[in-house]
């Protein structure tokens, strides 16, 4: 359970209908199983104790005690047995019949949950033997002699981790306008467990896939669904244990249709916790009575898929997709600010990434308008660093994409400036370095100043995050269209643009760009080539993106972060290497909180920002020391 994370199942034993003593030795089986691989949820599914396809035996007396039994049997073997699990079974209160889910765990039944809707339509006809259990709320004593709430408000509070709280519905709770889990997730539930009877039917499971991930997202929760498989009866329908568990709309683990077994996977709790908590609208009453349980503290291995580039969509159409969308909202932003303005532009090309996709921006943006692209002024500022392949992919870009194209060599008014302050030229000190990107903000401006237009900003979220830009240089622009992607994300849209231009000039000299090591070419070139490579001074930029992703958008500590970053790039990186950029990152993040806090407009396009006036509202010399010193303790080891 370190670090939040919780194994979890979702279990389908093969069933006997009716034979309660068979069926309880199969969940006890499952039972073993699932601990065994480290789960510490498990969910069965609904009436699994008897089968869910008993019909009119649900009427007979043996069958519901056989049932009752075997509850008190299960509730034994879990003594034995590290977590809590959820069966479901018929179960008589006050001579009326209710379809329940029992919590069991450390040997007795911690509480049951009734279902509160019951079909009557179409196959189902769960009315002729069962009561709905929305309001049923008593207290009714089991074999043992132990008394235990019967109640669909309940919630199961592991004591170890507080945080993690427990709900149920059953089955058709799920597929009705207002389900029991809205008001779970509104007392505090962060997981719902669903024991399901589902038929499978063609199209359903679509549709069932959709209700999960749906309902998972709008709660903000983890849902785990366990639905009856095979040994069902197939007198008229057939149930293909379709299991499911997703996380706030992500699907982490679905079964095979048609057959009976176990699905795993882990729930991350404190990323639930940070979702809601950030969530202002996500309001939280307390009036479920709870029942708590015990879970050993242990650090759950991980097998869920951690994605190194959490950005950037992994499948192709999807990135694609992202990608258009991205450039859409780019130019939107700022076609507005163009509109308001009645301006111009002008953007600084250095032949890099960031400022080539601020000029792909702002030409979508013009064409929006309807405007000419030649009111697009594209500067062109060779400096000292600057090499002949980032110069004419400069030039190549401007051409193609048909602004007017403005060259101004900086290095004779660098030099001036210089002298003025006494600099040493020979010394390539930081002065060295931001003379020459204030120098270029500077020329940026008054040649806006002149064209009556708004220097377009081309820094770019991840250098932002480190401070990796010159106050009162580059930082400063009129609109930051790019203020808000991250440079792994650059790189694919700078990409999709490629793809989709249909000019072999055009798309030629945008893949050039893309092979081009990312650098400010501030320093002199050696034998021609880039000699200053910004990764090598500041990190992997895939790690970087990776930590503020984290940090940012779920407030992960650094030790959790850390391990999540070991999984993901395990392959690439060593964890040395890993910890030294985290370390990197923390303190640079803290110390360049000035500069984003007068950061220029732009537009926000996806989760993470650092806008001071929007998502992170940050003192600018807020201390790091708490950080610092997790980020201290932490000793690579080397393995996973």
């Amino acid at each position: 359970m370190k670090h939040g994370f919780v194994k979890v199942a979702a279990a389908t034993p093969k069933i006997k209908v009716a034979d309660t003593v068979y069926n309880t030795e199969q969940i006890r089986l499952l039972m073993t199983e699932s601990a065994a691989w480290g789960a510490r949820i498990t969910v069965f599914p609904e009436l699994c104790i008897t089968g869910y396809t008993c019909q009119d035996l649900f009427l007979q007396e043996k069958l519901l005690s056989g049932a009752k039994e075997a509850l008190m049997q299960l509730a034994e073997a879990s003594a034995s047995l590290p977590g809590i699990y959820f069966v479901g079974l018929p179960y008589e209160i006050n001579g009326k019949l209710y379809n329940v889910a029992a919590a069991i765990s450390d040997g007795q039944v911690l509480g049951m949950v009734p279902k509160s809707y019951i079909p009557n339509y179409n196959e189902f006809y769960e009315v002729r033997h069962f009561t709905s259990g929305a309001e049923l709320s008593v207290s009714v004593t089991l074999p043992d002699g132990s008394d235990v709430l019967v109640d669909r408000e309940q919630m199961f509070v592991c004591e170890q981790m507080p945080k993690l709280k427990i709900a149920v519905e059953l089955c058709e709770d799920l597929w009705t306008p207002n389900p029991p889990s809205i008001a779970h997730a509104l007392s505090g539930a962060d997981v719902i467990v669903n024991l399901s009877a589902s038929n499978e039917i063609t199209g359903k499971s679509a549709y069932r896939k959709e209700l999960v991930c749906g309902q998972s997202a709008r709660l903000i929760s983890a849902y785990i669904y366990a639905s009856a498989g095979e040994g069902e009866s197939t007198q008229d329908l057939v149930f293909a244990g379709h299991n499911m568990i997703a996380e706030n709309g992500r699907m982490l683990a679905e079964s095979e249709r048609f057959g009976h077994g176990v699905i795993y996977t882990e729930i991350d709790v404190e990323k639930l916790t940070a979702e809601r908590r950030r969530m202002t609208t996500f309001v939280t009453e307390d009036h479920y009575s709870e029942v708590t349980f015990e879970l050993e503290q242990e650090e759950t291995k991980l097998t869920r898929y951690i994605d190194p580039a959490p950005f950037v969509p992994g499948d192709k159409n999807d990135r694609d997709k992202r990608c258009d969308e991205i450039l859409m909202i780019q130019a939107m932003g700022l076609k507005k600010r163009l509109e308001h303005t009645g301006a111009g532009a002008v953007v600084g090309i250095s032949g890099g990434l960031d400022s080539t996709l601020a000029l792909l921006v702002t030409v979508r943006a013009f064409d929006l308008l309807g405007r000419d692209r030649k009111e697009i002024t594209a500067v062109t500022m060779p400096g000292f660093g600057t090499t002949d392949r980032t110069y004419d992919n400069a030039v190549n870009l401007i051409r193609c994409l048909g602004a007017e194209f403005v060259e101004v060599d900086i290095k004779n008014a660098v030099n001036v400036h210089f002298a003025d302050i006494g600099q040493d030229a020979s010394v390539h000190d930081v002065t060295y370095e931001n003379s020459q990107a204030r120098e270029r903000t500077q020329i940026l401006m008054d040649i806006a100043n002149k064209k009556n237009a708004l220097v377009i900003g081309t820094g770019d979220l991840s250098e932002l995050a480190l401070g990796w830009a010159t106050y009162n240089g580059d930082h400063m622009s009129m609109y930051a269209v790019n203020a808000s992607v991250p440079k792994t994300l650059v790189r694919h849209l700078v990409r999709y643009y490629a793809d989709t231009c249909g000019d072999e000039l055009l798309e030629k000299t945008l893949l050039d760009v893309l092979d081009t090591p990312v650098s400010p070419e501030l320093l002199p070139p050696e034998d021609g080539k880039i000699s200053q490579k910004t990764e090598d001074l500041v990190g992997p930029y895939e790690l970087h993106d990776f930590f503020l992703y984290y940090m940012l958008r779920f407030g992960f500590a650094p030790e959790k972060i850390y391990r999540l970053a070991r999984i993901a790039f395990g392959e690439t990186y060593e964890d040395a290497f890993i910890l030294k950029w985290l370390k990197t990152f923390y303190r640079r993040f803290f110390a360049q909180q000035f500069k984003r806090s007068c950061l220029p407009d732009g537009p926000k396009v996806g989760s993470v920002a650092v806008s001071p006036r929007g998502d992170l509202r940050m003192p600018s010399d807020a201390c790091y020391t708490i950080w610092k010193a997790e980020l201290d303790k932490i000793i690579p080891s080397g393995k996973l």
